[in-house]
């Protein structure tokens, strides 16, 4: 009787480590040594993006402003669109952009600004018609500001 009941915790032990070890739970290699990361990009002014500019505040004329100076700056007038946000309280002014690669230029677009957060979020990205013959579904990559309230003038 003993032995049966030894035998059954054996095979049930054994059968959580193995189910454990399958599913990548427990393992056996050396966890990777932390590494230093190169820290912070650097920014870089690209002004071969287009920009979308949202004023989510609800003071009239941020966007148009911020256009000036993103103009200014050396984009074409005809890739730095405005608009207004759907909300007016944003708290922090910050540029999205759409992937890793767009980091160094978000950052350069932030400082051209006086200064923003910056977030990886493809949210605001252009999609193009998917069932439209030769298009992939993206039209390439454009950073967008959203001006909040800290940006606000009054």
């Amino acid at each position: 009787m003993v032995w049966s009941a030894v035998a059954t915790v054996v095979l049930i032990l054994a059968g959580v480590f193995g189910t454990m070890l399958a599913t990548g739970r427990l393992d056996f290699a050396p966890a990777p040594a932390a590494t230093e990361g190169a820290g912070p990009v650097a920014p870089m002014v690209d002004t071969s993006y287009p920009v979308l500019i949202l004023n989510a505040t609800d003071q009239a004329g941020l966007a148009a402003e911020l256009r000036d100076v993103v103009v200014e700056a050396g984009w074409a007038e005809g890739d730095v669109q405005e608009s207004n946000a759907s909300s007016t309280d944003f708290e922090t002014t910050t540029v999205y952009y759409p992937s890793e690669a767009d980091e160094a230029a978000a950052r350069g677009l932030a400082d051209v600004i006086g200064g923003a957060e910056v977030s990886l979020d493809d949210t605001y990205q252009v999609v193009g018609d998917p069932s439209t013959p030769g298009v992939d579904g993206e039209l390439g990559a454009q950073l967008v500001i959203v001006v909040g309230l800290d940006h606000r003038t009054e």
